[in-house]
């Protein structure tokens, strides 16, 4: 009888637990509450012979996951634009010339840097077709779409970014 009793305890608390329901069904859903696209028309500044770039706040603090990508506009006199992804190398008879960027939860940094003295090269082609009036597209995928793809979309033109985060560029927010 001893040891019945223990076993009918056993039985009747498993009863308890397993019946046990939980409510908990809510469906929790993260809004992001920013534009994922931003575009920005810049004349980038000198700090240097070799060096310029320029320095953009977002309009609030990023996720420390949420990924930056940038894109420079390459053809801005055309109706459709060809975005070109950051980092992107030109090469001319001087050297290289490397637009970059670098990206803070508070920012974004656009840099152009070159192995030759940018300042010997600005006649007002070169100014207008690499230093002023650059478009340049921030585009910010946040961190509640890391899951989304196995993809690294750095290696992905504009296009397919927008597509695989289904990302509405129609609304493209000013910085």
């Amino acid at each position: 009888m001893k040891k019945f009793l223990p076993l009918v305890l056993l039985l009747i608390s498993s009863i308890f637990i397993f019946s046990c329901k939980d409510d908990n069904d809510d469906i929790v859903q993260v809004e992001v509450d920013y534009p994922t696209v931003y575009d920005i028309n810049v004349n980038l500044v000198q700090n240097a012979p070799n060096y310029f770039g320029y320095n953009v706040e977002f309009n609030r603090a990023l996720l420390n996951q949420d990924l930056v990508l940038v894109y420079r506009k390459n053809n801005p006199s055309q109706s459709s634009p060809v975005w070109e992804p950051l980092p992107k190398t030109y090469f001319f008879n001087e050297g290289e010339m490397d637009y970059t960027f670098n990206f803070t939860t508070a920012d974004v940094q656009i840099d152009l840097n070159s192995e030759f003295d940018l300042t010997l090269k600005q006649d007002n082609n070169f100014r207008a077709t690499y230093l002023n009036g650059q478009t340049f597209r921030i585009v910010l995928v946040p961190a509640v779409f890391g899951g989304k793809s196995s993809v690294d979309p750095r290696k992905l033109s504009y296009e397919e970014v927008i597509r695989l985060y289904n990302i509405d560029d129609s609304k493209i927010g000013k910085l």
